[in-house]
């Protein structure tokens, strides 16, 4: 009998750990069937953004290649180590968040940096440190991914289904994403100083030299294709097959559950548009308030499924740009990237899970307040 029954209990264990790290790609996944279900619309496939997908795909494959070669780690330890004070520290692994976050997607950029900063306070001694860190690195990576097309999911998806225009993308996004860096840094200044050392007791080293230039290469070429000068099957071609050739394991490091929450919503929006009720509702909010009903719908669906849900119902690009990627502050749901570091902080020793969420929550809240209102103005 407990032959039967310990496998059983093994697949059931692993079908809800799988749950719970993609609970966002399992709903949309319900979401999409139902939408089929009772809103069948002819040619529903044809709805799935190609060219959306290939670029996540090839980008999070690089971008996992470069971190199995520690190099975003080497960075950082070149960066933080000798005779500083805590506010230096914490400026340095704050803008060193952001920026990274402009490059690799503000999720990778608080895999590689909230676990390190973790490492550098434990060591210090400053765990009573953390809960703010944490938050200001969330923020921080929510921010600095707004700056380019390939900053965060939504971002590319804009970029490239609405064919953006390079210039008019940053002309849209550099200014909002100035005020907010301004607000971080008023932030990082009210922290409470103190001088300190950080020491590494193991030193982290390039393991793969040779592959660091060719993922860097690949993430060249990859932004290339973003900016619509290299041809995006022969980058799925170079990217698949120097991962098959030189590291597999990088395959696996992909994040599958946000390339299917994708294909999910693209589904589901294309049913949707097949109702007419529905998509005349969405075409009269979306035509005079595209800002602020990307932003509400982002405090509830997050910030990749609103942009995936309402952009066939808007050609306001901007509004669309703005309101997902402003609305990424406020609820820990508000962007995906933020449940990442809540993960972290919560599964470390006396976290404080509820202060931190009111702590983050007011936090994010400032931000949606602040960089709402001069999108209005600007």
């Amino acid at each position: 009998m407990s032959l039967s029954v310990t496998p059983m209990g093994a697949v059931v264990s692993r079908m809800r750990a799988f749950l719970q790290a993609n609970a966002v790609a399992a709903i949309s996944l319900v979401v999409a069937v139902l939408s089929l279900l009772f809103a069948p619309a002819e040619g529903w496939w044809r709805a799935i953004d190609l060219r959306t997908l290939n670029l996540l795909f090839c980008l999070m494959v690089v971008v996992a290649g470069l971190r199995e070669c520690n190099l975003f780690r080497v960075m950082a330890q070149a960066l933080l180590s000798g005779r500083t004070d805590y506010r230096t520290l914490a400026h340095a692994l704050v803008w060193l968040t952001f920026l990274l976050s402009m490059f690799v997607t503000n999720d990778v950029a608080l895999i590689v940096l909230v676990p390190f900063g973790i490492y550098v306070l434990d060591r210090l001694g400053l765990r009573h440190r953390l809960l703010g860190l944490v938050a200001l690195q969330t923020v921080a990576a929510n921010l600095g991914s707004m700056a380019t097309p390939v900053g965060n999911p939504q971002n590319l998806f804009l970029y490239t289904a609405h064919a953006i225009p390079f210039t008019s993308f940053f002309t849209a996004m550099l200014p909002i994403t100035f005020i907010g860096a301004i607000l971080l840094g008023v932030f990082l200044q009210t922290l409470r100083n103190e001088p300190i050392t950080v020491t590494f007791a193991h030193w982290r080293t390039l393991t793969h030299p040779r592959k660091v230039f060719l993922y860097t290469t690949l993430f060249l070429l990859c932004l290339l294709t973003v900016f619509r000068v290299f041809p995006e099957e022969a980058l799925f071609i170079l990217v698949f097959g120097s991962a098959l050739l030189f590291s597999r394991k990088v395959l696996a490091s992909v994040d599958y559950g946000l390339l299917l929450t994708f294909v999910c919503f693209f589904v589901f929006s294309h049913n949707i548009g097949a109702i007419a009720p529905l998509r005349d509702l969405l075409t009269r909010l979306l035509e005079h308030h595209t800002q602020a009903t990307a932003a509400i719908a982002s405090q509830c669906l997050s910030n990749v499924p609103a942009a995936v849900l309402l952009s066939p119902f808007t050609d306001d690009w901007r509004g669309l740009l703005w309101g997902t990627d402003i609305g990424g502050f406020g609820t820990p749901i508000a962007s995906l990237a933020s449940l990442i570091s809540l993960g972290f902080y919560w599964r470390e020793p006396g976290a404080r899970p509820w202060r931190y969420l009111l702590i983050f929550t007011l936090l994010n809240l400032a931000f949606l307040a602040v960089l709402s209102a001069f999108s209005l103005l600007f």
